[in-house]
C-alpha cells in the first residue's frame, strides 16, 4: 500500500513540471509577447488535433473535444479553440465570428509574460502560467481583466546590411550624370482677356515632365530603394492566392538591383519579419526567395501589426537608400483592430478620400506612415514612407486600404481577378524603380500688379498660397522618370486703365520656377519657366475666345475626379440612383466639352471610366463587390496622377503608350511601368501557373 501511494505522489508531481522554453529564431519580430504553456493545464489549451470533423473558424483548424484540446463554446452556440477564441477577445472583439451576436460571458485572459521575444509562436495564443482551479466554472468565463498587459521587449531592426557604395564622377559632364532637366509648359485658358475687363477667376495650367532613363544606364542613373513588403498570409490566402502572391514577389526580387535592398515582413493574426532589409544582391535574390517560398497561411489578419514592423524596419535601419517605400496586400479585413461591420455602416467614414475620416484604427499607425495627418512630422523631423496597397479580390477592406495609401502618401490598386496580381505588382515597381527625381517643388508668383492667385486645386499634393495672393507653393515630391504633373492655378486678373490700352498691350500673370534634388548627383537643381502672358486688347476676335485644349482637359480631368469622389459618397449612403444620374451628367458635360469635340485622348478615356463605374452600381452588392474598389482606387490615381490598377482589365495595356477600351487607367502610366508590366505578361505567358 506505501508502495502505491509513494507512486502516486511521484506522478502527482510531475504534473507540476514545466517545459523548456521554445528556442527563438533569427530575424524574426512580434509586438506582442509570446511564451510556452507553463504546465500539463496549460498545454491542454494549446494542443491541436487534425482528425476532426469541426473546423474552428478562426484558424480553420479541426477540432475535436479531449485528447488535450480545449473547446469554448459560446451562448450563441458555435465553438471554436479556446486559444483561437481567447486570442481575438484579448484584441478587444466580443462578437461571435461566424453569427456577428454579441456574448455577455467570454473567456478569461490573464496577463502574458513573453520568453520568447521573437515572436515564433505567431498566430497562436497564450495562457497564463498562473495556478486556475479546474473545479471553478467562473474560472472558463467571466469579463475580460482590466489588467494591460506588459510592453514587449523591443528587438530593433538595426540589422540591415550596408549600402553598396557608388563613386559618381562629378567632374564628368551633366549629360554624363543624368539625362537632362525637368521640362516646363504653361499654358493660358484664352489667349487675350479684353482691357476693360475684371476677371475674378482665370485658370492657367502649369507643366512637369520629369526626365527619361537613359537605355543601358537605368542602374545609375535612378535612385536605389529600400522596399518592405508587407503581406497578408492569413489563412484565406491558402491555396492559389498563395502561389501567386508568391509569383508575384519573386519577379520583385529578380527585378530589384544590386544597391536596392528588400525586407519581408508577413502578418496573420500576428505580424513577423521574415527576412532583414538585404541588397539584392545574387545570394541576396535566393534567400530572398527562400525566404517568400517558405511561408504559408493561417490564421486571422492583423493589418495594423504588420504595417507596424514594416515601418520599423525603415525607421531603425542604420544606413538610408534615397527612396524607401511599402508594398502592403491583403485580401480581407482586420480582424484584430477595428470592427468593421460598425465602420461600415458609420457617417465618419463615408468619403475615405478625405484623410480625416479614415478608420479609428490607423491612428495606431506609427507618424512615420501617416505623415498627411501628424502634426508632429515636421517639428519631430521624421522621414515619411509611401505605403503602396494593394487590395486583393472582392472581400478586402477598400476603405481601410485606401486610407492607409492615402495617408501615408501612396497609391491605391484593386486586384480585382487574383491571377492579374504579379501585373499590378509590376505597374508599382516599375514606378518605384526608376525615381529621377526628388524633393520636387513648383513655386509661381503673380507677375503683374493686381493679379493674385485665388486657389490651386493640386489633388492630394500639398499646396500652399501666401503673401496675399503673390506667391503660391506646391510640394510634390518624388517624380518617376518620364512622368508628367500638370496643375491648374486660378488667377483673379484686373483691368487695364484707359490710358494704358493700346493694341499690343499684355499683361504678365505668372512667373513660374520649380526646384528639386537630382538623385544621381545628389545636387539641388533651379529650373526657371517662362512668363505666363495674355494679350489685353478693346476687342476680342474670334481667336481670342477659343479655350487651350490643354487647359480644358485638366479642367474636365478635375471635375471628373470631383463628381466620382461625390458619387462614392452618395453610394456609401446607398443612394445609388443619385450616384448615376450624378455620373451621367458629370458625362454628357464631359462629351460637349471642347476638349472631348477635339477628340481629346483623355477624354475619352474619362468617359470610359465613368460608364465603367455606372455599371458597377447597378445594384448594392455589385458596388460592395466591385464598385468601391474601383472608385477608391481611380480616386487615388487622379489626385496623386499617378497610376494604379483598378481591376483585371487594366493588365490589358497596350504598350505604346494608349490604354484598351476596358482599361481603367487614364494616361498616368509611365515607360518604365508599361515596360515592368510587359515583362511580366512575358513571363506569365511563358510560364504559366
Amino acid at each position: 500500500m506505501a508502495e502505491a501511494w509513494r507512486k502516486l505522489k511521484k506522478a502527482l508531481s510531475s504534473l507540476k513540471q514545466q517545459p523548456k522554453p521554445v528556442p527563438s529564431v533569427d530575424n524574426s519580430h512580434s509586438k506582442s509577447p509570446a511564451i510556452p504553456p507553463s504546465s500539463s493545464f496549460s498545454r491542454s489549451f494549446t494542443t491541436t488535433t487534425r482528425s476532426s470533423k469541426r473546423t474552428c473558424a478562426i484558424c480553420l483548424g479541426s477540432m475535436k473535444a479531449g485528447n488535450g484540446q480545449a473547446i469554448f463554446t459560446a451562448e450563441c452556440s458555435h465553438a471554436f479553440h479556446f486559444s483561437c477564441i481567447g486570442n481575438s477577445v484579448k484584441h478587444g472583439n466580443r462578437l461571435c465570428p461566424i453569427c456577428r451576436c454579441k456574448w455577455k460571458e467570454i473567456p478569461l485572459q490573464f496577463p502574458t509574460f513573453s520568453t520568447d521575444v521573437n515572436g515564433i509562436n505567431a498566430g497562436g495564443s497564450r495562457v497564463s502560467p498562473y495556478h486556475v482551479s479546474l473545479e471553478d466554472p467562473v474560472n472558463f468565463s467571466r469579463p475580460l481583466p482590466t489588467i494591460s498587459p506588459p510592453r514587449p521587449q523591443h528587438i530593433p531592426f538595426s540589422d540591415d546590411e550596408p549600402l553598396l557604395n557608388i563613386i559618381v564622377d562629378h567632374t564628368s559632364s551633366p549629360s554624363a550624370l543624368h539625362s537632362g532637366n525637368i521640362l516646363m509648359k504653361s499654358f493660358a485658358e484664352f489667349p487675350a482677356v479684353g482691357a476693360a475687363e475684371d476677371v475674378p477667376r482665370f485658370a492657367v495650367l502649369v507643366g512637369l515632365r520629369a526626365p527619361p532613363l537613359l537605355d543601358g544606364a537605368q542602374d545609375l542613373e535612378r535612385a536605389p530603394i529600400d522596399l518592405v513588403a508587407v503581406l497578408d498570409v492569413s489563412g484565406s490566402m491558402n491555396g492559389s492566392k498563395l502561389t501567386l502572391l508568391k509569383q508575384a514577389v519573386c519577379f520583385v526580387i529578380d527585378n530589384l538591383g544590386p544597391s536596392d535592398r528588400l525586407a519581408i515582413v508577413t502578418f496573420s493574426s500576428r505580424a513577423q519579419r521574415n527576412f532583414p532589409l538585404r541588397r539584392m544582391t545574387e545570394q541576396g535574390r535566393q534567400e530572398a526567395a527562400l525566404a517568400i517560398n517558405g511561408i504559408s497561411a493561417n490564421g486571422g489578419t492583423n493589418i495594423v501589426e504588420g504595417l507596424k514592423i514594416g515601418a520599423c524596419v525603415l525607421e531603425e535601419r542604420r544606413e538610408k537608400n534615397p527612396v524607401a517605400s511599402i508594398i502592403l496586400l491583403s485580401d480581407g479585413r482586420d480582424t484584430y483592430n477595428s470592427d468593421n461591420a460598425n465602420r461600415r455602416n458609420s457617417n465618419r467614414n463615408h468619403r475615405s478620400s478625405n484623410p480625416t475620416l479614415i478608420p479609428d484604427y490607423l491612428s495606431l499607425l506609427p507618424s512615420s506612415i501617416r505623415a498627411c495627418n501628424s502634426e508632429v512630422q515636421e517639428a519631430e523631423d521624421l522621414s515619411t514612407f509611401p505605403v503602396h496597397t494593394f487590395g486583393f479580390g472582392p472581400d478586402h477592406d477598400s476603405s481601410a486600404m485606401h486610407a492607409i495609401s492615402d495617408a501615408s502618401g501612396g497609391t491605391f490598386s484593386f486586384i480585382e481577378s487574383v491571377v492579374t496580381v504579379q501585373d499590378a505588382f509590376a505597374m508599382c515597381i516599375g514606378g518605384l524603380l526608376s525615381v529621377v527625381v526628388q524633393e520636387l517643388q513648383l513655386s509661381c508668383t503673380a507677375a503683374s500688379p493686381g493679379v493674385k492667385i485665388v486657389s490651386i486645386p493640386s489633388g492630394r499634393y500639398a499646396s500652399e498660397i501666401s503673401e496675399q495672393g503673390q506667391q503660391g507653393v506646391i510640394n510634390i515630391g518624388d517624380l518617376y522618370a518620364d512622368e508628367e504633373k500638370e496643375f491648374l492655378v486660378y488667377v483673379s486678373i484686373p483691368s487695364v486703365k484707359s490710358a494704358q490700352v493700346e493694341d499690343r498691350v499684355e499683361t504678365s500673370l505668372l512667373q513660374i520656377v520649380c526646384s528639386y534634388k537630382n538623385t544621381v548627383s545628389n545636387e539641388m537643381v533651379r529650373v526657371e519657366g517662362e512668363t505666363v502672358k495674355i494679350r489685353r486688347p478693346q476687342v476680342l476676335s474670334p481667336i481670342d475666345v477659343v479655350v487651350s485644349l490643354e487647359v480644358d482637359r485638366q479642367i474636365n480631368r478635375l471635375a471628373v475626379a470631383e463628381t466620382i469622389a461625390e458619387a462614392q459618397e452618395m453610394a456609401e449612403r446607398g443612394n445609388l440612383d443619385s450616384a448615376q444620374a450624378l455620373l451621367n451628367n458629370r458625362r454628357s458635360c464631359l462629351l460637349s466639352s471642347a476638349s472631348a469635340q477635339a477628340g481629346d485622348g483623355l477624354c475619352n478615356r474619362l468617359d470610359t471610366e465613368l460608364t465603367e463605374i455606372t455599371e458597377r452600381m447597378a445594384s448594392e452588392e455589385l458596388y460592395e463587390q466591385m464598385g468601391r474598389a474601383y472608385m477608391l482606387s481611380g480616386l487615388s490615381s487622379h489626385f496623386w496622377q499617378r497610376s494604379t490598377t483598378r481591376g483585371d482589365t487594366t493588365t490589358q495595356l497596350i504598350l505604346l503608350g494608349e490604354s484598351s477600351n476596358n482599361t481603367g487607367a487614364v494616361g498616368y502610366e509611365t515607360p518604365s511601368m508599361l515596360s515592368m508590366v510587359s515583362k511580366s505578361q512575358s513571363l506569365t505567358i511563358s510560364n504559366p501557373l
